[in-house]
């Protein structure tokens, strides 16, 4: 329910700059959360019977054509980021860290969908649905690929410890 009345310059200057900011708010806020609160093996972060260990995400959504264009957050954050695009190493703690970075980067996207409503305020119901097909549009892809590579990174570990073992 519209209840900010502004121009329609305004309005829209105001959906560019929210954006961003509610991007960045998700991204800083998932960054400064402590790695256990990523348990690739809690329910929320782990592969569903119905994602066929990601197999579903390569058969329907033809990830691997179109993954590599998108952008990797983790190079934004030098310090501490940690780049998802490449492994680096194939060492036990290196895809460790990487599950829970996937986690880290799959909660960031679930909630920068989130504020997509926030939009009702400033405009009509017509431009929330806009903004949630936005919101969708930017991070559905980036979740899919999380929930791709999490099973398969785990099954290279499996296959680490089977040959260790």
């Amino acid at each position: 329910m519209q209840i900010i009345f502004l121009s329609k310059g305004q309005t829209l200057f105001l959906f560019f700059l929210l954006w961003p900011l509610f991007q960045v708010s998700a991204a800083l806020l998932c960054y400064y959360l402590p790695d256990r609160f990523f348990d690739p093996n809690a329910f929320w972060y782990r592969s569903h019977p119905f994602e066929q260990g990601g197999r579903i995400y390569a058969k329907w959504f033809k990830i691997k054509r179109w993954k590599q264009w998108l952008p990797d957050g983790g190079a934004v954050f030098k310090r501490k980021g940690f780049r998802k695009k490449h492994l680096k190493e194939t060492s036990w703690s290196y895809f460790n860290q990487f599950l829970i970075e996937s986690c880290r980067a799959e909660l960031t996207h679930w909630l920068a969908i989130l504020p997509f409503w926030i939009f009702g305020f400033f405009a009509g119901p017509g431009v929330v649905g806009v903004m949630l097909g936005y919101a969708l549009l930017v991070n559905v892809p980036c979740i899919l690929v999380q929930r791709f590579n999490r099973p398969r990174i785990k099954a290279m570990m499996g296959r680490m410890e089977k040959s260790e073992g």
